[in-house]
C-alpha cells in the first residue's frame, strides 16, 4: 500500500515538477545535487519496491531463517517502517520543489529518531542470523557473544533516536545529532562483541 501510494503520487506530481529537481542537501541545508523530473518523481517509489523485494525475500534465503521466523513481529514492523520512513523523505522532496522551503536536516531528525529507536527495538529482540543485526564475525561465531552484543546494542539505539531528536530543536546542530551517536555506537558494539568474543573463548580454553 505504501509502494502504491508513492507510485501514485509520483504520477500525478510528475507533470507539475520542474525539468530539474532538488535532490540532495548539504548539512548546511543549502541544495547541493539536482535530478531530472522524471527520475526525482519515480525514483523513490522504484526503491521502495527493490527494498521492498529484498524485504520479503532476506526470510526465505538466510541460513538460520527460523531464527528470523521466530522474530517475525519485529521484522514486519520494521519493514513498514523503513517504507514510512522512505515515503516520508519522497514526501519532504516533493514539497521543497513544490516552492517549501524548510531545513531539511531539521524534518528528517524526529524520522530518524523513530528509525533508531525502533531499529534499537528490533535489535534487542534479534535472534542469531546472517542478515538481521549486528552481524560481525564474534557474533555470528558465539551465541552469547550474539546475545551480550544486541542487548547493549538495543539501548545504545535507542538512546542514539532519543538523541536524534534535538536537532529537531537545534537545527543548526541536527546533522551531528542524528549522525554523530548512531555512527560512534555502531563502532563501539563492533569492539564491544571482539571482546566479548575474547573473553568466551578464553572461559572455554
Amino acid at each position: 500500500m505504501i509502494f502504491l501510494a508513492s507510485l501514485v503520487a509520483a504520477i500525478i506530481v510528475y507533470p507539475h515538477l520542474p525539468a530539474q529537481m532538488a535532490s540532495h542537501w548539504g548539512s548546511n541545508g543549502e541544495v547541493n545535487g539536482y535530478m531530472s523530473s522524471f527520475w526525482g518523481a519515480f525514483l523513490m517509489p522504484i526503491v521502495i519496491a527493490v527494498m521492498l523485494v529484498i524485504f520479503i525475500i532476506i526470510p526465505r534465503v538466510d541460513p538460520k531463517k527460523e531464527n528470523i521466523e521466530k522474530m517475525k513481529p519485529l521484522f514486519g514492523r520494521f519493514i513498514i517502517l523503513i517504507m514510512l520512513f522512505m515515503g516520508y523523505v519522497y514526501a519532504l522532496t516533493l514539497w521543497w520543489n513544490f516552492g517549501g522551503r524548510f531545513s531539511m536536516i531539521q524534518y528528517f531528525a524526529p524520522a530518524f529518531a523513530v528509525l533508531f529507536y525502533y531499529v534499537g527495538v528490533m535489535v534487542g529482540g534479534a535472534q542469531q542470523n546472517f542478515s538481521i543485526g549486528i552481524r560481525t564475525p564474534w557474533t555470528l561465531s558465539n551465541e552469547v557473544v550474539w546475545q551480550k552484543t544486541h542487548k547493549l546494542g538495543g539501548k545504545l539505539f535507542r538512546l542514539s533516536g532519543i538523541i536524534a531528536l534535538f536537532g529537531w530543536l537545534w537545527p543548526n546542530l541536527a546533522i551531528w545529532f542524528v549522525l554523530v551517536p548512531i555512527m560512534a555506537f555502531m563502532v563501539f558494539t563492533v569492539i564491544y562483541s571482539y571482546v566479548m568474543y575474547r573473553r568466551e573463548t578464553a572461559k572455554v580454553k
